[in-house]
């Protein structure tokens, strides 16, 4: 069974910076994307960054410029530096898993439980 867990979240003041980190157990053979979503109050989940096994990177366009998301394929890990954080970044942000291939076969996506973000103005 494959978990995602997140950790580093936390409360920050208007143009600090934060790092999420996204830790994959379970039997992983490997993982072709990971990413971040977030999802603040009475608000549709919205992507943030993705990144692929090969490196490509996707990123919001609110996002661009402040964020930046790591991977380790090896350690199945994933991270987000946000800098420059704005109110409007406040949510709660879940790690993403795609395409994970395992010993069963190949599972479509996994979240995390999600770690709050707040930025205080």
């Amino acid at each position: 069974q494959v978990q995602l867990v997140e950790s580093g979240g936390g409360l920050v003041q208007t143009g600090g910076s934060l790092r999420l980190s996204c830790a994959a157990s379970g039997s992983i053979f490997s993982i072709n994307v990971m990413g971040w979503y977030r999802q603040a109050p009475g608000k549709q989940r919205e992507l943030v960054a993705t990144m692929s096994s090969g490196g490509s990177t996707t990123y919001a366009d609110s996002v661009n410029g402040r964020f930046t998301i790591s991977r380790d394929n090896a350690k199945n890990t994933a991270n987000l530096q946000m800098n420059s954080l704005k109110p409007e970044d406040t949510a709660v942000y879940y790690c993403n898993a795609q395409h994970v291939l395992t010993p069963r076969g190949y599972g479509y996506q996994y979240w995390g439980q999600g770690t709050q973000v707040t930025v205080s103005s």
